[in-house]
């Protein structure tokens, strides 16, 4: 299992190497060393927007794993409980009132306080189920995506649909500095994967094995939050890369959370990376090529998954 690891991680650093190369126009790697306008464009650009792709990939991946545990259901991902909605509400609100550079803030903001309104929502007599918490995320994402269109058909804030299907191309070195602050919940997800071990035989046999059920579903579900809303927030809403990525990545290393974890944030690291260098060629929102590979992945997993469902 660790060769599979390490594989996969010489994989990551290959991919970090030569995805800056690859787009509309293709580079050498030496450009990065002269003194030019396609250095510039090289090392101000592409290596930050790449950067940015492994960061995000692999966050909302490791997210993706933590909800499916969670949730016990193949089809959950990272937005399932109203961070996507609620970020856009965020960032359209900053198109809106023309605070751009508050954008990425408004977004986490947003985002973070959409799932603390879930799991309030979600409480009943002091305490929540995963049933419920995946009822009052269905409910405030369908009320945010509403109240989101109101705002577009109103306002004049169509600029921002980019942004609304995930798009790396407005990243700077700043951002990636900050976005990359999302590491830190994945490494503590990792810390948690014996935890999701014994989530994944049920609450009741978890709880018996002496582990604080509601206390570590609050735990995992903070900092899946924190992961998911912070990379969000400076590229917007890439879809399906946390419903595809645990799936692939169980079938290299299999269930165990351990190896699934730093797999699946490989994995999806390296995918992001990759289809964005796509996304720049065809030139257009990496977002749309993650929908287009994870709608029929979707029906693939609804089909092998349906005694489950």
């Amino acid at each position: 299992m660790l060769r599979k690891l390490i594989f996969l991680a010489f994989l990551t650093i290959f991919t970090a190497l030569i995805a800056p190369c690859i787009g509309s126009v293709v580079y050498s790697p030496v450009v990065a060393f002269e003194k030019n306008i396609d250095s510039w464009i090289f090392v101000n650009i592409r290596i930050p927007r790449v950067l940015m792709g492994l960061v995000v990939g692999s966050s909302l991946a490791v997210a993706g794993v933590v909800m499916q545990c969670i949730f016990k259901n193949p089809l959950a991902e990272p937005y399932i409980l109203g961070v996507s909605t609620g970020a856009g509400l965020g960032a359209l609100l900053g198109f809106v009132l023309g605070l751009f550079y508050l954008t990425p803030a408004l977004a986490f903001v947003s985002a973070t306080l959409t799932v603390a309104l879930v799991y309030n929502l979600a409480r009943i007599r002091g305490f929540f189920t995963t049933e419920s918490l995946l009822l009052a995320g269905i409910a405030v994402n369908f009320f945010l995506y509403a109240l989101e269109w109101l705002i577009l058909v109103k306002t004049n804030a169509h600029m921002i649909l980019g942004w609304l299907v995930g798009y790396l191309g407005n990243v700077e070195w700043c951002d990636v500095r900050v976005a990359s602050l999302a590491i830190i919940p994945c490494f503590c997800s990792f810390m948690f994967s014996k935890h999701l071990n014994a989530l994944l035989l049920g609450e009741e046999q978890a709880f018996y094995l002496g582990i604080d059920v509601k206390r570590v579903l609050k735990i995992l579900i903070a900092l899946a939050t924190l992961a998911t809303s912070t990379t969000v927030a400076f590229v917007g809403i890439i879809g399906f890369v946390g419903l595809m990525i645990p799936h692939i990545a169980r079938g290299f290393v299999g269930e165990d959370n351990r190896f699934l974890i730093p797999a699946s944030a490989l994995i999806g690291a390296t995918f992001l990376a990759w289809t964005d260098a796509l996304a720049r060629i065809l030139n257009v929102p990496v977002g749309i090529i993650t929908m287009l590979c994870g709608g029929p992945f979707f029906i693939y997993v609804m089909k092998r998954y349906a005694k489950r469902l």
